[in-house]
């Protein structure tokens, strides 16, 4: 349990609170770049860490994050206009563009600088003296990303490998969650719950396929072994980006099945998955009581082995909208609480352990059912918690010392630290193998995936 002080801090994300300072010395998910097809296209609203904001691609094709609110008066720059710097739009390629007031038509470019004020007097030069708050911003991979702390705590962006990644693998998508960001955070490293919230009872009677045995198992195998052992072993291990977990269980055939999932501090997981995974699943805080989940990728596909074989869910009887989105975008909610989540109360007694036919809606039903912001001086932890234990040690430690005496965040973009080489794994082990070197570079099956990926006549491609 937690006290409350350190629940609030752990929960807080406004600007001057201990966790919002934290939070906001690390580029952070803005919005998806096919929010802004195309320049010139209508600005988006964006409300990020309790601060609403507007973006916009201008004429030039360059994206800008201000203030929502005109310095002016307050009128809401959402309802702008997004042209040229004269009151008759100009063509793509004018270098003066930007997003116009609608009250008094007092103009701002993606920095923040008021560029055309045609309400006042020719000769003026008030608008010099007039700025919008504005955050840089950077696109890649699919996502516009900011840096909202202050301009000279700013660090380089933190690459996971959307840096490199061709334009035809950009895979990026966001679901809202209406919850605190940390509940959220809190179901992507806890391993025990994919045993029963996301349970079927058909998965124990998935007849052996041979690959129960060291080695990689199919993903139909993996439902058989977590409806087997409902209580895995965790064991976590502390790095320099936050730390990495096993999962241990007890397969059918008394062989161990090991799970490894990786949280980066702050808000970033790569779950596990057979053989092992890159693809990174980001919770985003949108103010204290609502978060989006963000999905990107951040490599080729490449396994050329073919080891896990069919997807995951093509033997589960759940829809999975969110995890199988191929384009990217904002995945719709059909399931709410409004509706209960449409539980099926004859399917939860008869079929799946939930009784929600969605597979992350399952996810969102949980979290959000604690309530806007779960008082956690009032739950009970037990050993399958030892990594939700570990993330918020090191996010209130963190906080706290960034407000005492200004110690750096950890996992920043420093020399060194290269975000590029972590994966989460999946695999049953030979006796008395170490599970550590799991998705490493030190990893066989990781060195022949990635040189399986070739660059062809300047075209990416995974064998």
């Amino acid at each position: 349990m937690l006290s409350q002080q350190d629940n609030d801090i752990l929960t807080r994300v406004g600007p001057g609170t201990p966790m919002g300072e934290l939070l906001r010395r690390y580029w952070t998910p803005a919005l998806l770049s096919s929010e802004l097809p195309s320049p010139g296209c209508d600005p988006v609203r964006v409300r990020l860490l309790c601060e609403n904001l507007v973006a916009f691609r201008d004429l030039n094709g360059r994206v800008g994050l201000i203030q929502e609110n005109c310095p002016h008066r307050g009128a809401s720059l959402y309802f702008g206009r997004n042209e040229g710097a004269t009151s008759d739009p100009r063509t793509p390629g004018d270098e003066t563009c930007g997003l116009r007031c609608p009250y008094h038509g007092w103009q701002f470019d993606v920095d923040g600088n008021c560029i055309d004020m045609p309400s006042e007097p020719p000769t003026s030069s008030f608008k010099e003296r007039v700025k919008a708050k504005s955050y840089p911003v950077h696109e890649s991979g699919g996502v516009v990303w900011t840096y909202m702390g202050r301009a000279d705590t700013m660090t380089p962006f933190r690459d996971f490998g959307t840096e490199s990644l061709p334009a035809e693998y950009h895979r990026a998508a966001k679901l809202r969650s209406s919850c605190n960001w940390v509940q959220t955070m809190e179901g992507n490293v806890d391993t025990a719950h994919i045993s029963w919230l996301h349970m079927f009872n058909a998965a124990a009677d998935i007849p052996d396929d041979g690959t129960d045995k060291p080695g990689y198992p199919s993903n139909a195998s993996t439902w058989k072994f977590w409806i087997h052992d409902r209580a895995p072993r965790l064991e976590v291990l502390d790095t320099w980006y936050g730390f990495r977990y096993a999962g241990l269980r007890t397969t059918p055939n008394g062989h161990t099945n090991v799970r490894i999932t990786e949280y980066i501090v702050p808000y970033s997981t790569i779950i596990a998955a057979v053989p092992f995974n890159r693809r990174h699943l980001m919770v985003v805080p949108i103010d204290d009581h609502n978060c989006w989940r963000y999905t990107f990728n951040v490599s080729i596909p490449s396994n050329p082995q073919g080891y896990g074989g069919a997807p995951l869910h093509d033997l589960s009887p759940f829809e999975t909208p969110f995890a199988r989105r191929s384009g990217g975008g904002i995945s719709p909610r059909d399931y709410v609480a409004e509706n209960d989540y449409k539980i099926d109360r004859e399917n939860q007694r008869d079929e799946t352990f939930s009784g929600i036919r969605d597979f992350v809606s399952q996810d969102l039903m949980v979290t959000e059912s604690m309530g806007p912001i779960y008082d956690r001086s009032q739950e009970r932890l037990g050993t399958i918690d030892k990594a939700i234990i570990r993330m918020r040690s090191q996010l209130i430690r963190s906080a706290k010392q960034l407000v005492a005496d200004g110690t750096l965040p950890p996992a920043l973009a420093e020399p060194g630290n290269d975000f590029t080489k972590l994966r989460g794994a999946d695999k049953i082990l030979e006796d008395g193998e170490d599970w550590h070197y799991l998705g490493t570079e030190d990893d066989p099956v990781v060195r022949e995936a990635e040189a399986a990926i070739h660059v062809v006549g300047g075209q990416s491609e995974g064998d």
